[in-house]
């Protein structure tokens, strides 16, 4: 699988359908909006020249934490999970938040995602807190 950043406007149309089959709820123009943010870098995975696996991440520095690197989204397209290209793109973004000196990768998934859970935790993600929200 071939690996990059996605940072051309015609690059991330290409990963609007994927990002779709995560956030269902989301128009493309609002996936084109939170994509182009300064802050946030999206990835893809190739094969063949065709996208087909998509990983959203950002790097911040809270006192509250170290230098980490946040996973907003990560998706293969459905056709092509269980293949291992996620976790091909995963290892590539965790070697991208390790060589711009993050000292962890985190990720929020909800409560019901225990298939979800399971393959992070099998691949040395821990479970350290609850993500809190209320809806204003």
């Amino acid at each position: 699988m071939d690996i990059r950043a996605l940072s051309s406007d015609a690059d991330r149309r290409l990963a609007v359908p994927i990002l779709q089959q995560l956030w269902t709820d989301k128009s493309p123009a609002e996936i084109m909006a939170w994509t182009a943010q300064e802050a946030y870098t999206l990835i893809g995975g190739f094969v063949d020249g065709e996208l087909i696996a998509v990983a959203g991440v950002r790097i911040d520095d809270f006192l509250h934490h170290t230098r980490h690197a946040w996973l907003y989204d990560f998706v293969v397209d459905e056709p092509s999970r269980g293949e291992g290209y996620g976790t091909a793109l995963l290892e590539y973004v965790e070697e991208w938040a390790s060589s711009n000196e993050c000292d962890v990768i985190g990720l929020a998934s909800p409560l019901a995602k225990s298939q979800e859970h399971q393959y992070y935790t099998a691949r040395e993600y821990d479970k350290w807190g609850y993500v809190l929200e209320k809806e204003l």
